[in-house]
């Protein structure tokens, strides 16, 4: 088990961790989890080699970013705004790898991972909980709000502050992404799953309703792709995990070996290449109601305890 690890640790870890140029030879694919804890995104280990770590000294780390060591997003008070964050996505544009990343605070930024250098940020106001978020092909950037109850659709092609952005008013908004395969925005909110058109020109993007489906349960709160099938998505609400297939507008339940690990799950999603799946869900404890220090893998079963860590979110490190 991983000891407590004090923020200051945390940063050092991240400081002398091996950069993205170094991930190519390790086995199995990498987890990034969101750890309000140290206010970091981090990427660890495989899951293979999370199971089997029992090193107490360090936290098993390969790459990390946290606003508050960003000084070109000081305009943006990342103490404040970087509060809790609550997303991580990798993404792969023009051969480059981006973290995708929000925070409840009020921040949503996009950044390369390579050099660290930011291609978009936005401080949105902790009043309306950024919680998800999206990199489309022409470089703009979707966010999904909660307590705004909106997605908005920024020019960020235009620059690393463009504010200029189209909106799409959505109660509940948790969940937001670009599925290729069709050039829809999916948006995930409280009661419904729907797919926007993206219109307009980069500088002045528009979005429009395509199709909307109500969901099987209330709460919808994490939107993914189902990469051993692509063009289906996980969907989960308060009380159920979902695959979603878009052709038949069907929602299918999705049932795990412990009935209780498919309720409240923050985030889900597929191994590629294995499709495993990697789960988190909050423990429900002080000093976190809405965090967990465990990470969830099914199919086969397993679980691996970061003490002191407090995850929100967890995803495998893929570009796809």
């Amino acid at each position: 088990m991983l000891r407590r690890t004090p923020p200051a640790l945390a940063v050092a870890l991240l400081l002398c961790a091996p950069t993205a140029g170094a991930w190519a030879g390790s086995p199995g694919r990498q987890v990034a989890v969101v750890d309000q804890a140290s206010r970091s995104v981090l990427v660890l280990q495989s899951a293979e080699e999370l199971m089997a770590y029992r090193g107490p000294d360090r936290l098993p780390v390969v790459w990390g970013w946290s606003a508050d060591r960003a000084p070109e997003l000081a305009d943006l008070s990342p103490a404040r705004s970087w509060t809790n964050p609550d997303e991580a996505k990798s993404r792969v544009r023009h051969g480059r790898r981006y973290l995708l990343t929000t925070a409840s605070g009020g921040l949503a930024a996009v950044v390369e991972t390579t050099t660290g250098r930011v291609h978009w940020a936005a401080d949105l106001g902790v009043a309306v909980n950024p919680h998800s978020i999206e990199l489309l092909p022409d470089g703009n950037v979707a966010v999904a709000a909660s307590s705004g109850g909106w997605v908005r659709l920024y020019a960020a092609s235009q620059g690393p502050r463009a504010a200029a952005y189209a909106q799409f008013p959505l109660p509940g908004a948790h969940g937001v992404h670009w599925d290729g395969r069709t050039g829809l925005l999916w948006v995930l909110g409280d009661t419904a799953l729907t797919a926007l058109r993206v219109g307009g020109t980069p500088a002045a993007p528009t979005l429009d309703t395509v199709r909307s489906s109500p969901l099987p349960g209330s709460g919808g709160h994490d939107l993914a792709a189902v990469l051993a099938a692509p063009g289906r998505f996980w969907v989960t609400t308060s009380d159920g995990l979902w695959r979603y297939d878009p052709v038949t507008d069907r929602f299918t339940a999705v049932h795990l070996a412990d009935p209780a690990a498919e309720r409240d799950l923050k985030s889900v999603g597929d191994e590629p290449g294995t499709g495993r799946l990697l789960t988190v869900a909050p423990e429900h404890e002080a000093p976190c109601d809405w965090c967990t220090s465990v990470i969830t893998l099914h199919r086969p079963e397993g679980a691996r305890s970061l003490r002191g860590a407090r995850l929100y979110k967890a995803r495998w490190w893929s570009g796809w």
